[in-house]
């Protein structure tokens, strides 16, 4: 299998260093990172990819029966870290490739050295005292409208889901990035990401973790961060002055500023 054409796979950096991995969020693809990920290629293996369905990936390996779960994008992960030898791995996930990473991370805890998570969320809909930021029926709606109409919910919410309004081009691009991935596979991958119950999996993970979080996110509340935080033994919440979901794109500067600390300790 040639895991380098199946996911689009980008190895950029110092072939022999560390290897820091990227994954992109539901809609989006690894150009997502194009701000953040260049200022770690002086010090690591920089390796980037595009989760199967998205961006530059093999469209023909799409499989709805392996990707009705999360369970299936984490074992793509850690296909990927084997059939290129990657060891003692630095993940950054963003968005759902925040729990992607963390059920990899459990399965294979020797292969990864640290988690950093942005703007993660491992429950969507409130549950009782737990806050996700959704009802169920803001979800059911969310959801039926996404499968009614991708192209319009894309247009709707993806400045909602940016943010940033006095920005509109970070809007627009996510906008772009939605409408270019297929109706067909975004649509279950929604599903299978906003219906994902991951609670259970943050107390098992055991590499240090950073959690980073936007003080103002439609998508994953400060309360979410905080959650992640508390439920990962030993993890470091820190909230970013930025608006958004995407602080990738609207506050690379902060984001890479945090990570880059992160993992100089």
């Amino acid at each position: 299998m040639d895991v380098k054409a199946r996911f689009n796979v980008a190895d950029l950096g110092q072939a022999d260093a560390q290897p820091m991995v990227f994954a992109h969020g539901f809609g989006c693809d690894q150009h997502m990172w194009r701000h953040v990920a260049p200022r770690f290629e002086d010090r690591f293996r920089v390796v980037l990819y595009d989760h199967v369905g998205a961006g530059g990936s093999d469209l023909g390996a799409y499989d709805p029966v392996r990707y009705d779960s999360l369970a299936g994008y984490a074992d793509d992960l850690l296909l990927l870290c084997r059939e290129m030898d990657l060891r003692d791995v630095v993940f950054v996930g963003h968005s759902v490739s925040g729990m992607i990473g963390v059920l990899a991370a459990v399965a294979e805890p020797e292969r990864f050295a640290k988690l950093v998570l942005v703007a993660p969320s491992p429950r969507y809909i409130d549950d009782g005292t737990y806050v996700g930021g959704f009802s169920k029926a803001d979800i059911a709606e969310l959801l039926d409208s996404l499968e009614s109409n991708y192209l319009g919910w894309s247009s709707a919410m993806a400045p909602v889901i940016m943010g940033n309004g006095e920005r509109p081009e970070l809007g627009d691009e996510l906008t772009e990035s939605f409408c270019r991935t297929d109706p067909r596979i975004a649509r279950q991958f929604a599903r299978v990401t906003f219906m994902s119950d991951n609670r259970a999996d943050l107390a098992k993970v055991s590499q240090p973790t950073l959690v980073l979080q936007c003080r103002q996110d439609v998508i994953a509340p400060v309360a979410v961060g905080q959650y992640v935080a508390d439920a990962i033994a030993g993890s470091r919440l820190v909230l970013l002055d930025a608006t958004g979901h995407c602080p990738n794109l609207s506050a690379p500067d902060a984001t890479a500023a945090a990570i880059a600390e992160f993992v100089s300790d």
